[in-house]
């Protein structure tokens, strides 16, 4: 796919990857072999139709193409962006064995992003006919994350009132505050969003499930309640000195730049702290956006500290990739000890200690080992922490028929997403721990299904 020279990209906020051409994506379609049993469907978590799409694209019906996407998947725009198709549709294309697969997720926003939307009920269920309102009948959304947002789609496409409850000043969960610009353009976000006011969902923002509002409360009020909060409480490296001026969780950092717009400052009243020399400890997507951000805000160097190899990394490849382009600097089988600070309590360096791959552990990926007396020091001067997250205790504590399992996490019927307590549904990561956001579009989804089929009698 373009995208922007990785020395002009560097420097502004802009999407990187500039999208398909309709050249392009004739071109990509054509490669499709549509097998008798396609595999890209069964690597689908949600089994998008993907060679019926292909083929329409192919036939250049841009229309039916979005509809066949809508049948399955509520957030194509945002999906063909941030999924790691690699790991799922594209991982299982049998092209993939021998070259280079179809680009799926490539020719899914490609199809996204040239409808041109007609209706509300359009761009929520690919047709231009959505149910009439049904009185008195109401659902509750708590979060408008991915999973929320699929899941008030459906409802309200299907004729129910639904409300949404949203703890930030701004709807749009962690495609807003976590994914930043250059990856998912806040435009695409609020075009999802749009459709759905228009569909007559209302927005309450500033409302924090579990101490403005409670669960108890909204089943009062409405007919069925969805939680989608998501899983946004950071996990830290647990080391002396993390607590120092200049030590950052990757959720706060990134969502000072991205939900504060802190990168337009002072037009947007949010400061950012500014580090020359920053380290990023982790290995994923977050961990990319982060160092790729910190490059953007001005850091002369950018390291990703990780305590394996470049093999083990959770990162997308191609996230790697445009993070090495734009210089980011990889230091492999390194750990953090300790964070030294100046005299103002200012971080001004980190000790980190090299490692060695031993066996694997429960996850399969070897365990690092530590190499007795490498310890070595490191200057900077921002450090960002981006290891993960887990649940949020405050809706869940807060809520105490709700069960839970040992890692905190709520327990669902996995094919309807109904919780212990009748009524209340919940899906996406505060059910799965951290994932994609496939995954939990899919969960919001199967909730809205089985919401509609006990309050409507139909799907």
């Amino acid at each position: 796919m373009p995208c922007q020279p990785a020395n002009v990209r560097n420097h502004n906020f802009d999407e990187v990857a500039l999208g398909y051409t309709l050249e392009n994506a004739l071109d990509e379609a054509s490669r499709c072999l549509h097998c008798k049993k396609p595999l890209c469907v069964e690597g689908c978590p949600v089994c998008v139709p993907i060679p019926d799409f292909i083929r329409a694209v192919k036939e250049q019906n841009l229309e039916e193409a979005y509809r066949l996407l809508k049948t399955a998947n509520a957030l194509p725009a945002v999906c063909g962006r941030v999924c790691p198709q690699e790991n799922q549709c594209e991982g299982h294309c049998i092209l993939g064995r021998k070259g280079e697969p179809v680009a799926i997720g490539r020719l899914e926003r490609f199809v996204a992003d040239t409808h041109i939307t007609k209706t509300a009920c359009e761009q929520q269920t690919g047709t231009n006919a959505c149910a009439t309102r049904v009185q008195g009948k109401s659902v509750a959304c708590v979060g408008s994350g991915p999973s929320s947002l699929s899941c008030a789609g459906y409802c309200a496409s299907h004729g129910l009132k639904v409300h949404v409850y949203e703890a930030l000043h701004e709807p749009g969960g962690v495609l807003v505050y976590g994914i930043p610009s250059f990856r998912l353009p806040k435009d695409v976000v609020h075009s999802e969003v749009s459709a759905l006011q228009e569909l007559g969902v209302e927005l309450h923002l500033n409302c924090v499930a579990g101490r403005t509002v409670q669960i108890s409360e909204l089943l009062q009020k409405h007919d069925a309640v969805f939680i989608g909060v998501g899983a946004g409480l950071p996990k830290f490296l647990g080391v002396p000195g993390e607590n120092l001026v200049g030590v950052f969780s990757a959720n706060e950092y990134l969502t000072r730049i991205n939900l504060g717009r802190a990168y337009k400052f002072p037009e947007y009243d949010t400061p950012a702290f500014h580090g020359k020399i920053v380290t990023v400890f982790g290995a994923g997507n977050v961990a990319m956006d982060a160092a790729r951000t910190a490059l953007r805000m001005g850091a002369d160097e950018v390291h990703v500290c990780y305590r394996r190899t470049r093999a083990e990394m959770p990162a997308r490849h191609e996230e790697v990739e445009h993070a090495e382009e734009e210089g980011v600097i990889f230091d492999m089988l390194v750990n953090p000890l300790s964070f030294k600070a100046d005299a103002n309590q200012r971080l001004e360096s980190v000790v980190l200690q090299r490692m060695e791959l031993g066996e694997p552990d429960e996850s399969g990926r070897r365990r690092p080992v530590a190499v007795p007396g490498s310890e070595f020091e490191m200057k900077t001067d921002l450090a960002i922490v981006a290891l993960g997250t887990r649940s949020n205790p405050i809706l869940l504590e807060a809520t105490e028929d709700l069960e839970k399992n040992k890692w905190g996490y709520i327990v669902v019927n996995e094919e309807t997403g109904e919780t212990s307590i009748p009524n209340v549904y919940a899906g996406g990561d505060i059910v799965t721990g951290a994932a994609t956001v496939i995954l939990a579009a899919g969960a919001g989804r199967r909730a809205g299904i089985s919401i509609c089929e006990r309050l409507l009698g139909t799907r």
